[in-house]
């Protein structure tokens, strides 16, 4: 599918290649934090070859990739303590 986004001219001082590839990694990142996108849905939108280029690019955006909360971090605590002498 195709989008077409109206701009202002001074916005587009950069070159409109640029500009693009800025607006599509922003729609990744904005629909990956909202959990409208998945990573896999991220990796074909930007044309990452792998998940790993995925995981690097929410990382360099500062957006955490696993859905780990506290909650299951002190489950797993819990449960090796059982577990483990």
């Amino acid at each position: 599918m195709t989008v077409t986004v109206s701009l202002p001219d001074e916005i587009l001082l950069q070159d409109s290649d640029e500009v693009s590839r800025m607006v599509l990694e922003q729609v990744a990142l904005d629909g990956f934090k909202s959990g409208q996108l998945t990573t896999a849905q991220v990796r074909r939108i930007l044309g990452f070859e792998s998940r790993l280029e995925v995981y690097d690019f929410l990382a360099a955006h500062g957006v955490p990739w696993v859905d780990y909360s506290v909650e299951d971090a002190e489950r797993e605590r819990a449960l090796l303590k059982k577990v483990l002498p």
